[in-house]
Order: structure tokens, then sequence, then C-alpha cells
């Protein structure tokens, strides 16, 4: 059975948090009339989606070489 990657999920609950937060200041920008900050994109670059069930974020250690095992 697949573990959840916390960390997966953390990061893409604060970039939704961060692209939210700048459509925010977009539209209050646009509505008070002065024009928005160019220095930020206007637009988020899209998030790429991973597969269903993503790897584990480590591999187990391979077996040593017979040349770097310690006898």
């Amino acid at each position: 059975m697949a573990r959840p990657n916390y960390l997966f999920e953390k990061r893409q609950k604060d970039l939704a948090k961060k692209r939210k937060k700048e459509e925010k200041r977009l539209r209050k920008a646009t509505s008070a009339g002065a024009s928005p900050d160019t220095s930020q994109p206007a637009v988020a670059p899209p998030v790429e989606t991973p597969p269903a069930e993503a790897p584990p974020a480590e591999a187990p250690p391979a077996e040593p070489s017979p040349d770097q095992r310690q006898l």
C-alpha cells in the first residue's frame, strides 16, 4: 500500500495559497484603478501533476558491489 507523501501535499497547499493571494492582490489593484505590479507574473505557471501513485521519496540502498563490500 502506498504511503501518503505529506511534503508533496504541503507544497501543493502552499502553492495554491500563493496563487490565490496573488489573484486577490491583482483584483484589488485593478479595482482600485492602479496598475498591477509588473515585477510579479500575472499568471502562475502550471503545476505539474504527479501520477496517481508517486514513487517513494528515497529508494532503498542498493546492494554494494563486491569491490565496495567491507570484509
